[in-house]
């Protein structure tokens, strides 16, 4: 981990993950997770967990096809997971602090959203969360060919911006997000989100979107 690097001057743009830093969606999806795997008589736990956080869609079909023994189906499983995550997402909230960050970073630098989840699901958890028009840009997991660990989904919100990813910082919870902005160039904030996540890609890592390292890094104190 680069802990010494300095954050960029001059900011040009904040970038947040969604699900696990911005949302407590990940509540959400264990539920959805959970129901899935009891559907084909399988125990969801915490090493399933700490394997599908922060996967792309496309991803977690292949993962759950895998342990779910159900051979040639991922499609199939990803649609019964999109339709379960999508009920839940209903009951999205932000993440401690996030509501009242974005609105403060909002008018400074531009705020995006660049999110492995796809578009329907992001649009239900936002509009739940009441943060349906606080970001410049939102880019999801289905509207790039590669999404993280790749760095497109990044690369997209930064074109969108039209900032420099280097003067750029990404906010991220799993190991997948932060490998995805700093191929992008990115600097990275890493909070983790669920126990037994280890981010030793990011820049910094804290507990918390409260923290002053946070505040620090994005020039609001």
């Amino acid at each position: 981990m680069d802990s010494h690097d300095a954050a960029p001057r001059p900011l040009e743009a904040v970038v947040f993950d969604c699900d696990g830093l911005l949302l407590d969606t990940e509540t959400h999806w264990t539920t959805a997770e959970t129901t899935l795997f009891a559907r084909y008589g399988k125990s969801f736990g915490p090493d399933h967990k700490l394997r599908m956080i922060g996967s792309s869609m496309q991803a977690t079909g292949a993962i759950l096809e895998e342990l779910l023994e159900q051979p040639g189906r991922a499609d199939a499983i990803n649609a019964e997971m999109l339709e379960l995550v999508e009920e839940a997402m209903v009951a999205s909230e932000p993440m401690p602090g996030a509501a009242d960050l974005v609105a403060e970073l909002r008018g400074l630098v531009p705020v995006a959203l660049a999110s492995n989840s796809w578009r329907r699901l992001i649009t239900v958890a936002l509009h739940a969360a009441d943060l349906t028009d606080s970001f410049e840009v939102v880019v999801c997991g289905d509207e790039v060919v590669h999404p993280k660990p790749a760095p497109d989904i990044y690369l997209e919100t930064a074109r969108q911006l039209d900032v420099k990813p280097e003067r750029t910082i990404a906010l991220e919870d799993s190991p997948n997000g932060v490998q995805a902005a700093r191929a992008a160039g990115m600097y990275v904030i890493g909070i983790p989100s669920f126990d037994g996540i280890e981010l030793p890609e990011a820049h910094v890592v804290v507990d918390s979107l409260e923290s002053d390292v946070v505040r620090r890094a994005l020039d609001l104190s």
